[in-house]
């Protein structure tokens, strides 16, 4: 299937940028800010995101609304220090433009301060590729 990696971080960590490098070393293809949309439809998203304030981010969103008519399916990818899911946010939004978002979810809790130090850790990027593992997909940008 033809598949797309975009992610948004607006941390110092670099936890989300980790994440979005190891999903794109696991299936080939490079990991895109969000700034920069779709050239061409594609059937997975992967969405590389974390928590901001109980939200994902409105560079998130923005991203979504450009490029409803290029997605076939969201795959939520996402951490948090807090521990809590983007998913019902990433929901919200793609509900509102018409954006089939999978149910299946990849989500881990990332360091921050002194909050979940290390995280993600080796047992993180390891349950994440296993979680890939389900996907066959092609570059497509």
């Amino acid at each position: 299937m033809k598949a797309a990696i975009r992610y948004y971080t607006r941390s110092k960590k670099g936890n989300t940028k980790k994440i979005a490098d190891f999903v794109s070393e696991k299936l080939n293809i490079p990991p895109i800010d969000v700034s920069v949309d779709l050239d061409k439809e594609v059937e997975v998203l992967f969405l590389i995101n974390a928590m901001y304030a109980a939200d994902v981010d409105a560079q998130i969103k923005d991203f979504l609304a450009r490029n409803a008519d290029k997605i076939g399916c969201v795959v939520n990818v996402n951490s948090a220090a807090s521990g809590a899911s983007t998913y019902k946010a990433v929901k919200r939004v793609c509900d509102k433009y018409g954006i089939k978002l999978s149910e299946s979810e990849y989500h881990t809790v990332a360091s921050w301060i002194f909050i979940n130090k290390g995280r993600p850790n080796q047992a993180d990027f390891e349950r994440l590729s296993v979680f890939l593992s389900q996907f066959e997909v092609e570059n497509n940008g």
